[in-house]
């Protein structure tokens, strides 16, 4: 690890706040395994989550809910379900009308990862992430494997880095 990266991961903070945003017309609180999954990983890694909740697959409810989020505490938002490219799959066109600077890494280094557990059933993923008005978020698909790759892969070990990124350029955009 080049000492650059050390020195923004170490200046980065400790504790990130994050909201989830479950994005699924069939799941409930009784059937979240995605959702659960991704509570108990932040959890575990020392954040907080700030919210959680699921809401219908819906653009109005996807746009108005990603909003208020946004307007929270959370630095992050992460949203599991929706990215695939079925008609009722809207999580996409809403999150990259909200980012105003993609980090077009996460969705290609998430398919890399992926293609290694499902093989060209990756390309089907739009997973996305960017900078928002009032943070970072990050649209993961809705399967619990997709989300624990992404989790496991790429935001467990570089949110706090993501975060001082963030904050450090007071990029409240």
């Amino acid at each position: 690890m080049n000492s650059g990266r050390k020195e923004h991961i170490k200046a980065g903070p400790k504790t990130v706040n994050i909201a989830i945003v479950v994005i699924s017309d069939s799941r409930d609180f009784s059937n979240d395994k995605s959702g659960d999954y991704l509570e108990s990983a932040c959890h575990n890694s020392g954040h907080i989550v700030l919210s959680r909740q699921i809401i219908k697959d819906d653009s109005e409810q996807i746009e108005s809910t990603l909003k208020k989020v946004l307007r929270t505490e959370a630095h992050v938002v992460l949203t599991s379900g929706g990215t695939g490219i079925s008609g009722r799959d809207n999580t996409i066109p809403i999150v990259e009308a909200l980012i105003e600077k993609p980090i077009p890494g996460f969705g290609e280094l998430f398919r890399m990862l992926s293609f290694k557990e499902v093989k060209g059933a990756a390309m089907l993923s739009r997973a996305t992430a960017g900078l928002a008005k009032g943070g970072l978020i990050f649209a993961l698909p809705g399967s619990q494997n997709a989300v624990k790759t992404a989790w496991e892969g790429l935001l467990k070990d570089e949110l706090s880095h993501l975060v001082f990124e963030f904050l450090r350029h007071e990029q409240n955009l």
